[in-house]
């Protein structure tokens, strides 16, 4: 599997990238999956959900891609009368934010290996802590 792209997380006010899928947990507990329209063998999900922490809940505040008709998908496509954010209270796990320099680029996944990881532990879509973990530093300081 290629590397894959990462959903978009809003945390403390700033954008991030996490390579983690909530969304995934909430079809895996029934939640009806539309047949997504996979473009790209870096997105095989077939959608990018943006996520945010709102008083230390999870929210899903938006969806990019599209259905196999080539309909464009958003919020409302999967949770009718919710257009502007979900609380995402089906998912219980741990949120990986990668930071800083790639030092290891894995060709599969999520596996490629960054400065440090910032864990969020969520239980039913409330956040109940945080840890951070240091895996190394660059040696090229032009690496990316």
């Amino acid at each position: 599997m290629t590397a894959q792209i990462g959903e978009g997380l809003i945390y403390h006010g700033r954008k991030v990238t996490m390579c983690t899928e909530p969304l995934g947990d909430y079809f895996a507990f029934g939640g009806e999956r539309p047949v997504f329209a996979a473009n790209c063998t870096a997105l095989w999900r077939g959608y990018v959900g943006t996520w945010e922490v709102i008083d230390d809940r999870l929210y899903l505040v938006s969806l990019s891609g599209k259905l196999n008709d080539g309909t464009k998908i958003t919020l409302e496509t999967l949770f009718p009368g919710y257009p502007e954010r979900v609380f995402a209270h089906w998912y219980s796990g741990t949120l990986r934010i990668p930071e800083g320099k790639r030092i290891e680029y894995v060709h599969m996944g999520y596996g490629s290996t960054f400065e440090r990881d910032v864990f969020l532990e969520i239980n039913e879509g409330v956040v109940t802590g945080t840890s951070v973990q240091n895996n190394g530093t660059v040696d090229n300081p032009n690496a990316t």
